[in-house]
């Protein structure tokens, strides 16, 4: 913007310098070669009044400061030597006072009727007289010209800092909260326009702040009221008579427990700038498979295992991944009937990362109204939703007994 403001002065300075020089520039030539002539009609004057006394004429022909040629009757020329022109012989025979311009210039030339016939008094004035100071008071106009756009270019260039100066702090400011520094305020300077939108972006940042705290307020609420109904879940598991069915129950218990205090962390948390998270995933999707493996077990169902035996790096924080793993099996146990087999796998992806794919021999998608996940019959409507945020590719189809397939591919 900053450029373009520079180059719109400039364009529009120019453009008026040339509708005020050009026509100076013209005027001056003009004036030149006005005055030019009219040096050359005074001299010719001075000539005339001599023409019947030849000894004066010849005396002040010489000394004039335009050259003069004066034609006698008789033929004698005095004065600067030149030929009888067309014009001389013109002026004679009408006896008429003729200015004509030739190659070399302008001609001036004046008969004087006398008694001894027509003498023709003749003034030339040359091309470098009539041009006579032209050059150096164009250079001088160039020059003026040429100073008043810099001058221009100086006070856009001025100008456009202090548009631009409010332009760039808005567009920091609003870098910085989209970076999550919520604390950023623009100052509001600059035109009113500019004060306008600096001031609407900091009630803007200050409502996100606002609705961000009510947030956090509301999810540790949330966490009060879900921990008490683990806790009353974890006393029914101690009061179970299988000692491995209640460790279980109350393992489970305790995992959702934490589950939901992360959740609530890292809601709460204060400095919310991105940090790289990795974690092996091999390690994390065999023990979440392991988890549900026992439910697969006691539902009747087959759970086929494809799982690396050596470590696999991905870019994905553990408990993010294992969320998304149990979202995808939990929509598989939630809509297919016992006795569904289903099927994790997981590779290596090429270039890095991994591929994540858990298929089932259920009925499959009914359509994209019926995608698991989708909120209906009392569901958040969160399970792929889950998934998606820790793949950098989604992909949902049919598997090969014509169940659902949902592919993963995690950087």
């Amino acid at each position: 913007m900053r450029a373009r403001l520079t180059l719109l002065v400039a364009a529009t300075t120019v453009l008026v310098l040339l509708a005020f020089l050009v026509p100076m520039a013209l005027l001056v030539r003009q004036v030149a070669a006005d005055r030019a002539l009219s040096r050359a009609d005074d001299v010719v004057q001075t000539i005339v009044p001599l023409v019947g006394d030849p000894e004066a004429l010849r005396l002040a022909v010489p000394v004039q400061p335009v050259p003069v040629t004066v034609f006698l009757p008789d033929g004698t020329v005095l004065g600067a030597p030149a030929a009888t022109t067309p014009a001389v012989r013109l002026a004679a025979a009408r006896n008429q006072a003729l200015t004509v311009v030739t190659a070399a210039g302008q001609e001036l030339v004046v008969p004087v009727v006398g008694s001894a016939g027509v003498t023709v008094v003749r003034a030339m004035v040359t091309k470098a007289e009539l041009t006579r100071g032209v050059g150096r008071a164009w250079l001088v106009l160039a020059a003026l010209g040429l100073t008043l756009v810099l001058l221009g270019l100086l006070v856009a260039d001025r100008l456009a800092r202090t548009i631009i100066a409010p332009i760039t702090e808005l567009s920091s400011v609003s870098h910085r909260l989209a970076n999550a520094e919520l604390t950023a305020r623009a100052d509001p300077a600059g035109p009113p326009e500019l004060r306008e939108v600096a001031g609407a972006l900091n009630q803007l940042a200050g409502r996100i702040q606002d609705l961000l705290a009510a947030e956090r307020e509301r999810l540790a609420d949330l966490s009060h009221r879900v921990r008490t109904p683990l806790t009353a879940l974890r006393l029914e598991a101690e009061s179970l008579r299988d000692p491995d069915e209640a460790a279980r129950v109350a393992a489970a218990a305790d995992g959702v427990a934490r589950a939901v205090t992360a959740v609530i962390q890292q809601a709460r948390r204060r400095d919310v700038a991105p940090v790289a998270a990795s974690c092996d995933a091999a390690a994390v999707v065999t023990d979440r498979v392991a988890f549900w493996a026992v439910l697969a077990e006691d539902t009747g169902r087959v759970l086929a295992q494809d799982l690396p035996v050596g470590p696999l790096p991905v870019a994905v924080a553990a408990d993010d991944l294992a969320a998304a793993l149990d979202a995808l099996l939990g929509n598989v146990f939630a809509h297919t009937p016992d006795e569904t087999g289903l099927a994790v796998a997981l590779r290596a992806r090429p270039g890095g990362g991994a591929v994540l794919e858990v298929s089932d021999d259920g009925p499959g998608f009914a359509g994209e109204a019926a995608v698991r996940g989708a909120s209906g019959g009392g569901s958040t409507g969160l399970g792929l939703d889950i998934a998606r945020q820790v793949a950098s590719s989604f992909e949902v189809g049919t598997s090969v007994s014509g169940g659902a397939m949902v592919r993963l591919e995690i950087s």
